[in-house]
């Protein structure tokens, strides 16, 4: 499987020629234009940081309910959650994506605000790759998200929605959360793409972001 950050919240998941979109940001953020053409877009909430399905090209599904989406190529289940800590009552719901291809199975947590009730985590339980947001304020924090992976177990981490040297949102920094991890569980690239096999003795990846 590949995978490449464009930044924020989104990445694109390729596997067998199949390619999946999550989160497409508004021309509004300071990262590239996402120039990938998916088969499947999957957007956790309708803010402009997530939803941007019309700045993207080609012939694409958009998986953005909680319904979810079935086919022969690919099954998404999602899972509703919420955008805060209060029921959703500040920022709206987020929903939870598992997304199955092939024999392997990537969570896109979103914009998660609050620690997962028990049955949630025993849901993605043992995924292979989760994507999670670490930088706080409008998700999560370093310290609730290391929390909810120590509980999930998965094969894989690729941090999220954090402070990088171009997005200057409200949130902190990646190394908030890498601090919580031993030098030799993680894997800090210098390019935004790679193939989640040549880091299976790693614990969490760092790519970099899409240039322009």
């Amino acid at each position: 499987m590949r995978i490449k950050w464009w930044g924020h919240s989104c990445f694109l998941i390729e596997k067998d020629n199949l390619k999946v979109i999550t989160d497409p940001y508004d021309e509004s953020l300071p990262y590239s234009k996402i120039t990938d053409q998916p088969d499947f877009v999957t957007v956790s909430h309708s803010h402009f940081d997530h939803n941007a399905v019309q700045n993207l090209t080609g012939n694409f599904e958009v998986i953005d309910s909680a319904s979810g989406f079935k086919s022969d190529q690919i099954e998404v289940e999602a899972i509703k959650s919420y955008h805060d800590d209060n029921q959703g009552s500040e920022r709206g719901e987020n929903l939870i994506y598992l997304i199955k291809l092939g024999n392997e199975t990537i969570c896109h947590l979103g914009d998660l605000g609050h620690l997962l009730a028990k049955d949630v985590i025993a849901k993605l339980a043992g995924v292979n790759i989760l994507l999670i947001p670490v930088g706080g304020y409008y998700t999560i924090d370093a310290e609730q998200a290391f929390s909810l992976i120590k509980k999930i177990k998965p094969d894989l981490v690729i941090p999220m929605h954090y402070k990088t040297d171009i997005l200057d949102f409200p949130i902190t920094g990646v190394e908030k959360f890498t601090d919580k991890f031993e030098a030799k569980q993680i894997e800090k690239l210098a390019q935004a793409d790679f193939e989640t096999t040549k880091f299976s003795n790693k614990q969490v990846i760092i790519p970099d972001y899409v240039k322009k």
